[in-house]
């Protein structure tokens, strides 16, 4: 059954508001662009820490020119207190082995599936070793993403890792029409493939 993830999140929100203390939050994010929205809703909240672990970007110029724009993001007045970003490591093998056998799937599809799963797992880790309270994705923020998909794969992450995820869908209440303001304000460079070869190929098929 379909659930509405972000009144979900707004009553999270409001228990957390409740305690008069900021939990800590590893962020997973896609891209600079569409964090800058979730940013924006969720830095009165918690202490964010940003988690760029996309080893599905191809090829790795572009990995490294979409992790270049978090400097620019968090460099920016709103943005540039009480946040910070993780160092992460790049390691496209192990997309690659999450979807070996999925190669001709379509956008949206199975292979998208593991991909997330991958994503997910590693923040949800990565979490549990900082002691954060929470882990969250930037990814429900694009009207391109199956919010429901998302939320029931962090969920699954939450209960094999003990790290409560924050349910999302920030794409939401305008979140998405906000982080391309946002982008543009901040001249974020806005990349118009989602990240692996193979949605490459999708859309040059399309």
């Amino acid at each position: 059954m379909k659930q509405n993830f972000q009144l979900l999140m707004d009553e999270e929100l409001k228990k957390i508001e409740s305690t008069g203390q900021k939990p800590v939050l590893l962020l997973q994010c896609c891209c600079a662009p569409c964090s800058s929205a979730v940013l924006e809703r969720l830095k009165e909240h918690f202490c964010l820490k940003l988690y760029f672990y996309n080893p599905n970007i191809y090829p790795k110029e572009e990995y490294e020119k979409r992790l270049a724009q978090f400097d620019k993001l968090l460099g920016a007045e709103e943005f540039s207190k009480g946040i910070e970003i993780l160092p992460s490591v790049y390691e496209p093998e192990k997309f690659e082995e999450a979807v070996k056998d999925l190669h001709n799937e379509k956008e949206g599809g199975a292979r998208c599936t593991q991909c997330f799963i991958l994503r997910l797992e590693e923040t949800a880790k990565k979490a549990k070793e900082i002691g954060a309270d929470y882990f969250c994705t930037t990814l429900t923020v694009s009207p391109h993403k199956n919010s429901q998909l998302l939320n029931e794969l962090g969920l699954k992450a939450q209960e094999k890792y003990g790290v409560k995820f924050l349910l999302s869908d920030f794409k939401k209440k305008e979140g998405y029409k906000r982080s391309t303001v946002l982008s543009n304000e901040l001249g974020l460079y806005r990349q118009n493939y989602c990240g692996c070869k193979y949605s490459i190929w999708f859309k040059e098929d399309t």
